[in-house]
Formats: C-alpha cells, structure tokens, sequence
C-alpha cells in the first residue's frame, strides 16, 4: 500500500490496503448452516495508512476514543449448508441505518437462502454498529468534548464504510464482489461505486438511492409528503383509528396541561411528539398493521377514566428507544450532507427536517386534533427528552451545524460507471423518494431500475427472495 494521500481523491482519503484480519469462532446454526466471524483493524480516519493509525494507537493521538487511532470492524461469513468448504463467491451486505448492525440470522431467511445458492454472504457491522467498536453514548463519553466527539462521528459515513469494505476485501483476498444494499447500504454502494468500482462485480440496490446532490431539505420535503399519503391511507383503512389516533395525543396534551405529564416506562415524559414516532410502523407492509393493533389497544377505560394503555406505552417506547442505536439520529441528517457546491450553496444540514416541518403544518405537534404520525424525521427536541440521546446533544448540535463535509459520492465516475447495477424503487417509499431515487438512477451511467408498487421499503423481509432473484436477474442482463 502506497502511504499518504491518493492525489486528485476530494475526500483525502490514503490508498486502500489490506484491513488486518483476525479470524474468529465459527458455529452451525440449527437449520444446519455455517457461520464464521471475522474481525478487521482499520484506521479511524481514512486520510491515514493502516501503520500511520497504529502509531496513533501507540502515542495517543488518534480521533477515536481514548486517542486511538483504528477500530475494529465485526463481519460474519454465512454459507450454505451444502458449501461448509466456501466455494461460492462472495456477496457483501450492507444494512440500512443509519448505525444499524448487520442481522444476526438464526435460521436464514428468504433473501439469505436465496442468495446463498449462488454465493456466501458476508454481514458487516459498519463501524460504530453491532460488534464493530460501538460509538454509543457510553464510548463516546470517553472523548472529552463535544468538538472531539462530533470530529469522531464525522469518520462514519459511507464513504468511510466503504473504504472499510475494500480493506476487507483485499483482507479476505477476494476478487471483485457482488453487493446487496438495502437502504442507508444503497447510499453506501453508491459511495463504494465512486471510490472503489475496481472491488465491485456487481451490485444490488433495495429501497436505496439517495440524491446525489442538493441540500436535504430536498429529503424531507419529499418524505414529508410521502408519509402525508401514506397516513391517510392507513387512516381510511382503519378509520375507527383515527379516532383512536385523536384519543390518545388528547389524553397527553392533558396530562401535559395538569402538569401530570404521562410516563413512558423509563419514567420520562410522554409527549405528542413522541407519539408521532409510532408512524415509524408505516414505514413498511410487513409492520404496517401493528399501528392498527397498538391503537386498537390504546386506552385503558377499566377505571374511573381513560389512561393510556400500558402496551401503547410500551409501543411509543419501542419506537423512540435509541439507546442502541444512538447513531440514527445523530448521524440520521449527515449522512445527506454535501458540500456546499453540492447541496445548492448551503452545507450545514441546520436540523432541516424540524425547519422543512414549517411547510408541513399537519405534522406539527400543537395541532388540533391530532397531527400526523412521522417517519424518518429526527427532531431537535428528541436530544432533550431521550435519555439516551441527552450526553450527545452538544455533539448532534455541532454535526447540525457542520459547513465544511467531504463528498459523499463522484459523479464523474458515477456517470462512466461500467459496473452492473440493479435496482428496487419502490413506488410509495416513504423513506426512500421514488421521485428522487429515479433521478439518481438516471445519473448512474448502466444502473438498471425494477421500479415497483408492490412493495413498501421492507421489501427483503416481505419477499426477499424475489426481489434479490429479479435484481439478479437485471443486474446480468438476462431480465
């Protein structure tokens, strides 16, 4: 690996090498299939070499916790039962999020069988996730400031990832890859298509397609309005619902009012807000009905008046726990953020979903009856009421305030890619634009699209199988 930086790289990031590699454990699940772990040491910032890196480990000057200068990043090898040798080629997965793990498969499921014939799957942890050094609350209080905190989060975009998954690659002595990109992974095989197409096969998007420029203020408004269409379709399905819907935010706007805030089990205060968070569960056909079956549940009416319910507690818990998973909301913004050439003259995200929320008055909390459930909108306020959230609200301030990001993608090489591509927009996305996505598309020179309504974003885990079968299929030109 040649040391210091690639010239003509706008992310300044060192030549990729290979990442050290120390095999770990295997295990058999039960269904009869192998699993084997892996673990790799990279560098923090990408800008160094692997051995600049483990200098900084040695003297304590690194950006990580502690003055370290590498982490560690966590993958899992899942082979056929009928390939336990590993003769198949790999397929690299890489999970939404942002801040997500990689699945931990007890028994292999649709998209995993169906890949499995042909190839052995590799789930990586991205940095900061899962088995990979964690960036939580807890590990990040090891850096002293929110400057140094925010300068740590700055490593764990795509970008980085991807550069994480080269050094993997080369580590496992892998030739070119096939990837399957669901989400937030999509974002990043766009990444790993401008940086690295040369470790690329072939690639498989899912609900992933992130606009390549412009501010994401764009994002929000476009999701803002996905989630208006997809709540009102929920609401004239089920419209003993709605009443249910107006019920519940009224029982807490009450509560408020009496300075007897409601308590969510941790004991912290129930807000409407915070109940908007339940429109999470419309993010996908497979969650979809449990907002009718938690709003069917939703007041208790045994006593002497209504109370909400402790399952609808439990539920709105459920949704706006960030304990661990820290990183989608601190990170949720940045990873739109561009420079400012980029993202139509203005870099700083400046907590745009809670701004573009002004031009959607039917999600602001105050509005009577009841505003609308929300999706992917991380507000400003949740760094104050989540306990979780609290140490880190310095640093999401300063990330929410950050002028001078690197890019996340060159169009350039987007716009001569070679690499086949195949991608799922789902028509109603409500995280993921299909207006967006297919602008995207149409930049990304080869990049086929099964555009569907079929699916919501949970497409893999209604029909995985399919779906990875048709991409498949697109992505070698025989569809």
């Amino acid at each position: 690996m040649t040391a210091g930086r690639v010239p003509g790289d706008p992310r300044g990031f060192a030549a990729v090498g290979a990442a050290e590699h120390r095999p770990g454990p295997a295990t058999v699940l039960f269904d009869g299939t192998p699993v084997l772990e892996h673990r790799f040491r990279v560098p923090i910032d990408h800008s160094l070499t692997l051995e600049q890196a483990r200098a900084q480990d040695a003297d304590g000057t690194g950006v990580g916790p502690g003055g370290r200068g590498t982490l560690e990043v966590l993958a899992r090898e899942v082979r056929a039962a009928d390939d336990p040798d590993g003769e198949r080629p790999w397929l690299l997965y890489l999970q939404g999020g942002p801040g997500s793990g990689a699945p931990r498969p007890a028994r292999l499921n649709g998209w995993q069988r169906e890949l499995t014939t042909d190839f052995r799957l590799l789930l990586l942890d991205q940095r900061g996730t899962g088995g990979s050094t964690p960036a939580t609350a807890a590990t990040l209080a090891a850096h002293p400031t929110d400057e140094a905190r925010a300068a740590h989060l700055t490593h764990l975009r795509a970008p980085s990832i991807v550069q994480d998954a080269e050094m993997v690659r080369l580590a496992l002595g892998a030739g070119p890859w096939t990837t399957l990109g669901q989400s937030f992974g999509g974002f990043c095989t766009l990444s790993y298509l401008s940086w690295h197409p040369e470790g690329l096969e072939r690639c498989l998007v899912t609900g992933g397609l992130a606009p390549l420029t412009g501010h994401a203020d764009r994002v929000y408004r476009a999701t803002y309005a996905r989630m208006r269409e997809r709540a009102e379709e929920f609401f004239a399905r089920h419209p003993e619902d709605r009443a249910a819907w107006d019920e519940a935010t009224a029982l807490v706007r009450a509560a408020e009012a009496a300075g007897a805030p409601v308590r969510l089990p941790d004991g912290s205060a129930l807000t409407v807000g915070r109940v908007q968070q339940l429109g999470m569960l419309l993010g996908g056909s497979t969650r979809v009905d449990q907002l009718h079956w938690t709003l069917a549940d939703a007041v208790d009416r045994t006593g002497a008046a209504p109370r909400l319910s402790e399952p609808f507690l439990a539920a709105v818990a459920a949704q706006a726990e960030r304990g661990t998973n820290p990183l989608y909301a601190v990170l949720h913004e940045a990873i739109y953020a561009q420079p400012a050439a980029l993202a139509d003259g203005r870099a700083a995200t400046a907590w745009s979903a809670a701004r573009v929320l002004a031009e959607h008055p039917e999600f602001d909390p105050a509005r009577s009856p009841a505003p609308l459930p929300t999706g992917e909108h991380v507000m400003p306020w949740s760094f104050e009421t989540e306990a979780a959230l609290s140490p880190l609200a310095g640093t999401a301030r300063l990330l929410a305030e950050k002028e001078d990001w690197g890019p996340l993608y060159d169009l350039d090489a987007l716009a001569a890619n070679d690499v086949p591509v195949a991608a799922a927009v789902y028509a109603h996305d409500v995280y993921v634009d299909r207006d967006l996505s297919l602008e995207t598309a149409d930049r990304v020179r080869g990049l086929r699209v099964w555009e569907t309504d079929a699916f919501h974003h949970d497409g893999l885990a209604d029909d995985g199988a399919t779906i990875v079968r048709r991409l498949l299929s697109l992505a070698r030109g025989e569809d």
